[in-house]
């Protein structure tokens, strides 16, 4: 906080006796977390700050203080209190949501701590007018509003101010959760600037006349309000469009038209949506019933002839978006989904160019989509449960219990070069090998352990992106466990005199090739005791945990 006078013109009894006055007002709770405080055991864990700073124009008098844990209060990205407040309201969201289910929020979670989505809109529509109420809230009185139609799009739609009751979230047609970067919203909002792009969402006909009112756009800014005590919200509201068009359209702005920052892993979710909703289109106009699967992903792709490109890329969407997002995937706590945080050592981009890259097979197959489902077999469940197993032990081997979310990536050399003797040399590898160019120079040793293993059985693959395809029996996957435990205890990784050279700045994927091949870098520094060779990187390790 800014210097106080205030503060600074009371001895010792005197701010004791405001600090009593500020936690009896403050009903015993801290001012930012709404934690209690005992004045005994938190004595010396509190501060007194401005609820408004000073430089926002605040008064330097008690009605402008209050108490808060010194913790909460330091650690705090907003200046104005009242702000901190909401910011630590959707801190504790995120950090619960993180325990209990593993991922972040979105705007139902927002809408449920607030009491929204309880309520379905009624509504009636005379020729170009629609008429509703709130009579559930007790707001009997009718409000009747335009419906205008888009004669372009075949789309009607008419503005309402809607109270969070009745507002939910389409998680199909917008799958994203709200990021950090809400809190940026959350700062614009507080300071008054105007939303300027309402949310969108739509309602659904039926002989009930009552609806759902789903939001599929603006769900951040939706949220900034609500979390800023906003209580009704302005939408624009479609009636009975055709979601598949939605979908497309919310997937096309975040991809060709590049209107909408998505990130790669949102636009493989939706394209996930997309496939779904192909397969069951193709169901219904050849007569199928909804669980007959006997038909391949070439005969879907022909099927859909128009749009032939784009369904190659829904099927691969498909298997990108199932892997991410398996419950059994242990490495994706490691993936920062938007690429901009420095928490996590993997973004979701440097997957795509190597997991992903590497061993996804590209081509559509001409086998059944259930082929061999039952037994276990079927070509693309294998190819994503595998990839998933080859994920998780390199989790298990290089990040649980190695790698610290808390210190993260920032400035990691940096501070190993400036005699940081906090860094924990686990984390320090754990970072090292993430990084994508490393990443991307050792992973392609998979596909050799690989191919080496079936070439020994006498078995050619001619296609090495096919590999995940064919289930691995057990010798295979200690090779691969093998190779990951040596390659993870080659002493590089923990060498503190290389953060000056090789880990000093970024390289190039052919500069780590030259090193694992020759165990000398570009400058003729000598890394690696010898070269990797895959016969010595698959053998048992008696370092290996």
């Amino acid at each position: 906080m800014a210097h106080s006078l205030y503060l600074s013109k009371l001895n010792s009894q005197q701010r004791e006796d405001l600090i009593k006055r500020l936690w009896e007002c403050q009903k015993g709770k801290c001012y930012i977390t709404g934690k209690d405080i005992d004045l005994v055991i938190h004595k010396n864990s509190v501060d007194i700050d401005h609820i408004i700073p000073l430089t926002n124009g605040g008064k330097d008098d008690e009605s402008n203080m209050a108490l808060t844990f010194s913790e909460a209060n330091r650690s705090k990205q907003a200046a104005d209190l009242n702000l901190a407040r909401v910011n630590w309201v959707y801190k504790n969201l995120v950090e619960d949501l993180q325990k209990s289910e593993n991922r972040n929020p979105n705007l139902s979670d927002v809408l449920k701590k607030f009491g929204g989505a309880s309520n379905n809109l009624r509504y009636v529509i005379y020729g170009d007018k629609i008429r509703f109420s709130f009579s559930e809230m007790g707001r009997p009185d009718i409000i009747e509003v335009p419906v205008y139609e888009d004669k372009k799009a075949n789309l009607r739609y008419f503005f309402a101010l809607l109270p969070i009751q009745y507002l939910h979230h389409d998680d199909k047609i917008n799958p994203r959760s709200i990021g950090s970067n809400v809190t940026k919203l959350l700062a614009e909002f507080y300071k008054g600037n105007p939303q300027l792009h309402i949310s969108l969402g739509y309602i659904e006909s039926n002989e009930d006349n009552e609806s759902p009112v789903k939001l599929f756009d603006g769900q951040h800014k939706a949220a900034a309000q609500i979390l800023l005590g906003t209580r009704e919200v302005p939408v624009r509201i479609f009636i009975d469009p055709d979601k598949d068009k939605i979908i497309e359209t919310n997937f096309n702005a975040g991809t060709t038209l590049r209107q909408v920052a998505f990130d790669k892993s949102i636009q493989r979710h939706l394209g996930n949506a997309l496939y779904q909703d192909r397969v069951e289109r193709y169901q219904k106009q050849t007569g199928r019933a909804s669980d007959d699967f006997s038909f391949s992903e070439k005969v879907l792709i022909n099927f859909f002839k128009g749009e032939s490109r784009e369904m190659k890329r829904y099927v691969i969407d498909a298997v990108k978006d199932g892997i991410t997002y398996s419950d059994d995937n242990k490495l994706r706590d490691y993936i920062d989904m938007g690429g901009r945080a420095k928490e996590k050592p993997l973004s979701y981009s440097t997957v795509e160019k190597t997991f992903y890259s590497f061993f996804i097979s590209p081509d559509a197959l001409d086998t059944p989509i259930d082929f061999k489902l039952e037994e276990g077999l079927n070509p693309r469940d294998l190819e994503k449960k595998q990839i998933v197993r080859l994920m998780n032990i390199i989790a298990k081997k290089i990040l649980i219990g190695k790698y610290d979310f808390e210190v993260g990536t920032y400035r990691i050399e940096n501070r190993i070069q400036q005699g940081d003797e906090s860094l924990d040399w686990n984390h320090i590898a754990a970072y090292r090998m993430m990084k994508e160019e490393i990443i991307y120079a050792w992973l392609s040793y998979i596909s050799d352990v690989i191919s080496m293993y079936f070439a020994n059985m006498g078995k050619r693959v001619a296609n090495r992106h096919d590999f995940f395809q064919d289930e691995f029996p057990d010798q295979l996957w200690t090779n691969i466990e093998n190779f990951i435990s040596n390659l993870a205890n080659l002493p590089l990784w923990k060498n503190k005199e290389l953060s000056k050279t090789i880990f000093g700045g970024k390289q190039v994927y052919n500069f780590w090739k030259r090193i694992f091949e020759t165990g000398v870098s570009t400058t003729g520094e000598k890394i690696l005791a010898q070269p990797i060779e895959i016969k010595n990187m698959i053998a048992a390790t008696l370092t290996d945990e």
